[in-house]
């Protein structure tokens, strides 16, 4: 399977902005093994302002497009780092590819975009993608990686997409602040009264909230892939949604033409 994995700031990182040790080096070992297994993995990784926020000791995600550009800057640096030493551990090679709005609406940035990532399976390369929040202004920006991982998803004609977040699915309420809200497994068709039950902000560090999730899940499910949505808490479950078993929310894809 080609399988595309985005990660959210909120599942790499603690509400400091530091990076989850123990997390990270969990779901670099697991999506380590199922390449290993033969899939083709596609990283969509979030967390750069996120970690730039705890190397600058920022009190705080800043308002202002410069401060949040400068914290990307210094945290992408961190982020490949940090996936450069452990998936190195584990005998995979990794690249990072960073994209604006411009490079998927542009048809000859776009066909670049999927030549590079097309290679990078071949050659059996990871490739770990987010924005280039350094540049990205409010005319080239995607916006959050939810909706990135779906575009992902559909220019390099994945097989799945998973996206790990703080939550275990989705659910008839927020669960965080309703306690009687149940989790819906399997979503056939994303009607408006499933978007209505979606609405919702994100966490402190992070963009996306369920909203973009839907989107994301919407994306991809126009193009026949389907979208599980899970609590990346344990990647182990990783092995889990790729066997086909039930975890989180499985959003299906509409039939392939």
């Amino acid at each position: 399977m080609r399988i595309v994995v985005k990660v959210g700031t909120s599942t790499l990182a603690y509400n400091t902005g530091h990076l989850n040790i123990r997390l990270v080096e969990s779901l670099c070992r697991v999506l380590s093994d199922l390449k290993n297994a033969g899939h083709e993995i596609i990283l969509v990784s979030s967390g750069a302002i996120g970690m730039g926020i705890g190397k600058l000791s920022l009190k705080e995600r800043p308002d202002d497009i410069p401060t949040k550009q400068a914290a990307a800057a210094v945290g992408q640096c961190e982020l490949m780092y940090v996936y450069d030493k452990q998936f190195t551990e584990y005998n995979h090679t990794i690249a990072q590819l960073l994209i604006t709005k411009y490079d998927v609406e542009n048809e000859t940035n776009h066909v670049n975009f999927k030549n590079t990532v097309s290679r990078l399976l071949e050659l059996g390369v990871m490739p770990i993608i987010n924005e280039n929040d350094t540049v990205a202004t409010e005319e080239l920006v995607i916006g959050d990686n939810d909706t990135l991982g779906a575009i992902v998803a559909v220019s390099g004609a994945a097989d799945l997409l998973v996206i790990l977040s703080d939550i275990d699915g989705f659910y008839t309420a927020d669960p965080r602040t309703n306690p009687d809200a149940k989790l819906i497994s399997v979503v056939e068709e994303i009607t408006p009264e499933i978007v209505a039950l979606g609405k919702g902000k994100g966490t402190m560090l992070g963009t996306g909230g369920m909203a973009t999730k839907l989107r994301a899940a919407s994306i991809a499910a126009d193009a026949g892939i389907s979208t599980v949505i899970a609590n990346g808490k344990n990647p182990e479950k990783l092995y889990d949604i790729v066997e086909g078993k039930p975890v989180g929310t499985i959003f299906k894809g509409k039939e392939r033409k």
